[in-house]
């Protein structure tokens, strides 16, 4: 067995007194919690981070076409389909699905209330995957191709609002050419997804109302919808989609249509990355303190040491040794605590958070092994670094001061 190594066995049994045991007890447990809290505080951002991504992409894909508009209401100006070239947008690696929708803003009245909301209108084709996870009652509406359906999806926070319920009527009202129109429609389901801003604002039905009541024939569009596969494909997606459509087109990225709520995401960034470096020093500094306190009670043992002939290089390879289990423990019980936690709240959610606040009623989580592996090999480099500046004061002990007074 290697000398070093046999003597850190030693050293870190701690037989008989010894100050240094619940030292290192403490420092183990300071390097787990640390590696803890920076797994736990990743996992938490990119989970809300994804979360929020996926929910505003949800309402307004990941880019929008639209025709160039000098207002900023919320019925952009119409679109010809002859226009945009679907099958060459569906080309375009990472793209997932493209289709068309229209806009219409109108008011829902009932006996004694009224919502201004905004019909959105999509085809049969129209991908309600976001929509079906965020169901709470009733089915998604029946679209075909011939007759426009009177079916429409609203949020709860709309039907609770107007005190109304899967199966209920609902009237809403259109201005056109200064002059009002109505519509009965069918409340065939209620979604929530927990974005105050858009359940509020968003009613889902046929866009061949909104083709009737603005006169569009079937070609006609407010806009055509991309989605894509990853998010972080997103900027150079949009540029290939920008190039593809024609100049008469424009086409915006989610960021660029919402840009307050990912600036608001992007703060959240820098917090995590401060909590990152600050956990890294403090696992940093124990490992310094827990190093030189054993040093500081091994100074007998030094001593002898050298007088046997030990090199300061050999006996720093103890106590380098000694402080390598140290890190592996904690690493070991920071990775089965942070884990554990992460697994145990996206499986449950027993962390709730205010929905109206961070527009997710529980705390998201999500990690990759890309980033738990980043992180547990930057903290054993933070820890390694720290533990070589206490090792050399190794060297400045002398073996005859260290066995003057035994």
């Amino acid at each position: 067995m290697n000398f070093e190594y046999f003597i850190s066995l030693r050293l870190r049994s701690g037989k008989g007194p010894s100050f240094s045991k619940p030292i290192i007890r403490v420092s183990i447990a300071g390097i787990a919690l640390g590696l803890a809290v920076m797994l736990i505080s990743l996992a938490i951002l990119q989970g809300f981070q994804k979360q929020i991504k996926d929910k505003v992409a949800g309402f307004g894909a990941h880019i929008q076409i639209t025709g160039f508009s000098s207002n900023n209401s919320y019925e952009p100006s119409p679109v010809s389909l002859t226009d945009i070239n679907e099958d060459e947008l569906r080309a375009i690696e990472g793209v997932r699905n493209v289709q068309p929708f229209g806009l219409k803003a109108g008011i829902i009245k009932t006996n004694d209330q009224i919502q201004g909301v905004v019909l959105k209108g999509v085809n049969k084709d129209y991908d309600w995957n976001f929509f079906s996870d965020k169901l709470i009652d009733g089915a998604l509406p029946k679209i075909q191709d011939s007759t426009p359906s009177n079916e429409v999806l609203i949020s709860g926070k709309v039907a609770r609002m107007l005190g109304l319920k899967t199966g209920d009527d609902l009237r809403m009202y259109f201005i056109i050419e200064n002059s009002t129109r109505g519509r009965k429609f069918t409340i065939s389901g209620i979604y929530e997804t927990g974005l105050g801003e858009f359940d509020e604002t968003y009613v889902f039905g046929d866009i061949g109302h909104i083709r009737r009541l603005n006169g569009w024939d079937n070609q006609t569009v407010s806009g055509v919808e991309v989605y894509i596969d990853s998010f972080d494909d997103l900027n150079s997606i949009a540029e290939s989609v920008y190039h593809t459509i024609g100049y008469n087109l424009n086409s915006q990225t989610i960021k660029q249509l919402y840009p307050q709520i990912f600036d608001w995401i992007e703060i959240q960034d820098m917090n995590v990355i401060i909590i990152l470096i600050l956990m890294a020093l403090v696992s940093g500094i124990t490992m310094i303190s827990t190093l030189l306190i054993l040093i500081l009670e091994r100074t007998h043992d030094i001593g002898i040491l050298k007088a046997l002939g030990s090199s300061d290089g050999s006996i720093r390879k103890i106590f380098i040794y000694a402080s390598i289990y140290i890190i592996g423990y904690g690493l070991l019980w920071g990775n089965i605590l942070a884990l554990g936690l992460i697994w145990l709240q996206s499986v449950t959610g027993f962390v709730p958070l205010p929905e109206e606040s961070y527009f997710i009623s529980q705390v998201p989580v999500f990690i990759g092994i890309s980033e738990v592996l980043i992180i547990n090999l930057a903290t054993i480099f933070v820890c390694t670094v720290m533990m070589l500046i206490p090792s050399l004061v190794v060297k400045y002990i002398s073996p005859v001061t260290a066995l003057r007074y035994d």
